[in-house]
């Protein structure tokens, strides 16, 4: 059985975060381990509250786990702050964590902020350069960027700059773009390549970034090639949102579970 392991934070509502991963990898038949990092109180509407965990009992966690069982690939989500970020690149440093997937969880949905200027100088020094992908949406590779990322041409370079700061390969989603198709760009060391999907219309897309880095860490860690494994998961995330059910007041999750 092939190992996956996300660190990321909980999402109470179960639609996101380290929920959403352990399903991701549970539809692509791996045994998900995990390394929380924050505990979050929230639902379809709303986090109304959150914590995060010390440093060192995240890398307790992540040590826990490299010590015991074969890791074929790794994730991280929501990271909470400089010091749990530098923590965690120490920690995929030194350990054997298989091909690393950084989902830069920065700026909220609503535009704001989740992160200090503290922590986002820390994704760019410590945790980019150990990346095989970095996956960040508009408003993040904006803010990685501190530059505006508003449209196909302005995402191509964005991907391209992004690259040059030691990930491996970059993946900019365009989710946030008024355009007729879901358009996310893709840059690795043979050049951009721009992938398209169908417009799903729901508005029940609440953990869709997480299912989609949680569903190319998977594809990683079967032995998939790196962009072969995001265009797999885009499409698989395509009909998780096509299968996305209502659950609560305010967006309901992608299905996860849509393969089995």
């Amino acid at each position: 059985m092939l190992v996956a392991l996300t660190i990321a934070g909980s999402d109470s509502g179960g639609g996101a975060g380290i929920q959403a991963d352990l399903r991701t990898f549970a539809a692509h038949r791996m045994h998900g381990a995990s390394a929380l990092t924050a505990v979050t109180a929230q639902n379809s509407v709303a986090v109304t509250a959150w914590a995060a965990l010390d440093p060192a009992l995240v890398v307790a966690q992540i040590e826990a786990v490299a010590s015991d069982m074969p890791i074929a690939a790794t994730k991280t989500g929501m990271l909470a702050n400089a010091a749990i970020i530098e923590a965690v690149a120490g920690a995929a440093r030194r350990l054997s964590l298989g091909p690393l997937v950084v989902d830069p969880v920065m700026v909220a949905k609503s535009g704001d902020h989740l992160l200090d200027p503290a922590a986002e100088r820390a994704y760019l020094s410590h945790l980019v350069p150990a990346a095989a992908l970095l996956t960040p949406n508009l408003k993040e590779a904006a803010a990685l960027l501190a530059r505006p990322v508003r449209d196909l041409e302005e995402m191509r370079a964005a991907a391209h700059e992004l690259r040059t700061l030691g990930a491996g390969a970059v993946l900019v989603k365009g989710g946030g773009l008024p355009l007729s198709e879901a358009i996310d760009v893709f840059c690795d060391k043979r050049g951009v390549v721009e992938l398209h999907a169908p417009w799903i219309d729901t508005e029940n897309v609440h953990g869709a970034g997480c299912t989609l880095s949680a569903a190319i860490c998977a594809r990683l860690g079967r032995g998939e090639e790196i962009l072969e494994a995001v265009k797999g998961a885009k499409a698989w995330l395509t009909e998780g949102l096509r299968q996305s059910y209502t659950v609560g007041r305010g967006r309901g999750p992608v299905n996860h579970l849509h393969s089995l």
